[in-house]
């Protein structure tokens, strides 16, 4: 597939157009050390340059359409996926680095105080008269906890045909990995999903830290702010199972910006939103209102996790194809 040198020059362009200089220098010098220098600029070169810088800025403006510059400029399906990956992992790469300096910035986490005596239980959650029960579909400004389809604009690949280390992926990725189209494309680089996989699969599933339904409620803010409507349905819909309610999720499909029915909520949310946007700028004031709300180092860091792993993906949902809505 890509060469080594153009793998280091597309993940230094991603950090550089993502704000992260440090991030950038870092695949600049490991650039260097491989090749000597910057690949000579080709159409080929300069192709990738561009989609790396796009997608890392704007997840939302590189469309079928630039897939198929890709292919013109002679990148084969299995390139392009490739590629694609490479965006993704650094988007989540750089946010975790920023994220564990702002972490570590802030300083450790002052001792637990005791609770007080006779403090009384929260209230018991009602559920609002206005919205749907959770289970049922939520559709808000374009947004849907519906169960959404995935097309590919690329070619898959066909299980009937595919190589026995391909096969062995699909299977250990997901149940349905064999008729859906998001894991018969990125078959096309079996190594690199698995890897993908499992990060995805620690960063969501493990156990301790952030609760469960937390998780999804960072993933899908991420998810509405890059405009992942198929991410934002699936993550909903895992928020409400997980939660048993829906709330939080009809804020954040209306205004993300004041999503949260709790300090705790919102925290995390706001926390997620500028990580997504502004990872450069990240700061230990930008963690300060997660401290403040009774998280742990622990809790915050997978929160940093959850954050980044949807700046990768979104970028692959986005970029690679389209979600399908139900009949």
């Amino acid at each position: 597939g890509l060469s080594l040198a153009e793998r280091l020059w597309a993940a230094q362009q991603t950090a550089e157009a993502s704000g992260l200089p440090a991030t950038a220098a870092y695949y600049a010098a490991a650039l260097q050390a491989q090749a000597g220098a910057a690949p000579a600029s080709t159409p080929r070169l300069q192709a990738i340059a561009r989609f790396a810088s796009t997608i890392a800025r704007d997840p939302l403006a590189a469309d079928r359409q630039a897939l198929l510059a890709l292919q013109d400029d002679g990148l084969t399906p299995a390139e392009i996926v490739l590629l694609a990956q490479l965006i993704g992992y650094v988007a989540y790469q750089l946010r975790v680095a920023a994220g564990v300096a702002a972490l570590d910035a802030l300083g450790p986490a002052p001792a637990a105080a005791e609770p007080a005596d006779g403090a009384s239980d929260a209230a018991p959650f009602v559920h609002p008269a206005n919205l749907p029960p959770p289970g049922q579909a939520l559709r808000i400004n374009g947004y849907t906890s519906e169960t959404l389809g995935w097309r590919a604009w690329l070619p898959v690949v066909d299980p009937a045909t595919a190589t026995p280390l391909q096969q062995a992926v699909l299977d250990a990725s997901h149940p349905k990995a064999r008729t859906s189209d998001f894991y018969l494309l990125l078959v096309h680089q079996p190594r690199v999903l698995e890897e993908r996989s499992a990060a995805f699969n620690a960063i969501m599933y493990a156990p301790g830290g952030l609760a469960r339904a937390e998780r999804e409620l960072a993933t899908a803010a991420v998810s509405r702010v890059n405009g992942c409507v198929y991410c934002l349905s699936v993550h909903a819909q895992r928020f409400e199972q997980l939660a048993k309610r829906n709330d939080v999720i009809a804020q954040l499909f209306q205004d993300p910006e004041t999503a949260g029915t709790s300090a705790r909520e919102r925290a995390i949310v706001q926390f997620a939103l500028a990580l997504t946007r502004q990872p450069g700028t990240l700061s230990a004031a930008s963690l300060l209102p997660l401290r403040q709300a009774g998280l742990s180092d622990l809790e915050v860091l997978d929160a940093i996790h959850a954050s980044a792993l949807f700046a990768w993906a979104n970028r692959l949902m986005l970029n690679l194809g389209e979600a399908v809505l139900p009949d």
